[in-house]
């Protein structure tokens, strides 16, 4: 989809300099969990745009991204996206991607940082059309405990993880191998090393999961 404008309908905190952020669903709008979109505003009269990957386990009528920013670090687009508020437009583009549900029976999504956005919408998806879910997840500042917390009540096999603790042990939980089992990976670099590890430790094939590096 071309860049579209579209309206805010809510903002809000998701953990510690997070937000989510739902807006109106444009019309021909369709995107996968684990798919990513363009964010894009007009800053000193130049275009300016972040990707982020969509958080929202369907885009039926509206939509989520989940965003965080470094308050030090500062800079026009982060002062940009924690200004916005419910019924500011936002110009979106995409979707872009290729690592994402496609109504997989059992989803094992292991996430880092960031990457708690399309674990929630992956999981939540999954489990919504009947499937099975599990997420591990490794952050210093978990985002999203409320849906992850969900999740877990629902069913789904949930690890929040302490930042540097070893993935082995809880891969080993969530890794069946039963036939359309799907594998998920989103995170940094770092983390997408240690996840290749734990995946591999565990008897399951790296090279298999869909995985998204945000950098």
């Amino acid at each position: 989809m071309d860049p579209t404008e579209t309206t805010v309908v809510a903002v809000r905190d998701v953990g510690p300099d997070a937000v989510a952020i739902e807006a109106t669903t444009p019309e021909g709008f369709e995107t996968r969990p684990g798919q990513f979109i363009k964010l894009e505003t007009e800053i000193d009269g130049e275009s300016v745009g972040r990707f982020y990957t969509v958080s929202s386990p369907d885009t039926d009528e509206t939509f989520e991204l989940t965003i965080g920013y470094d308050p030090e670090e500062g800079g026009a687009f982060s002062e940009y996206l924690v200004s916005v508020v419910p019924g500011d437009s936002i110009t979106v583009t995409g979707p872009f991607g290729d690592n994402y549900y496609e109504d997989e029976p059992r989803v094992v999504v292991l996430a880092g940082g960031p990457g708690v956005g399309p674990a929630v919408a992956i999981a939540e998806r999954a489990l919504a059309d009947g499937g099975e879910a599990a997420v591990v997840y490794r952050d210093e500042h978990p985002l999203h405990e409320d849906r992850l917390a969900a999740l877990a009540t629902s069913g789904a096999d949930v690890f929040v993880l302490a930042d540097g603790t070893a993935l082995t042990d809880a891969v080993g939980d969530v890794l069946s191998g039963v036939d359309g089992e799907a594998v998920f990976v989103y995170g940094f670099g770092d983390f997408l090393a240690d996840a290749e590890a734990a995946i591999a430790a565990a008897g399951g094939d790296p090279d298999g999961a869909k995985s998204e590096n945000f950098g």
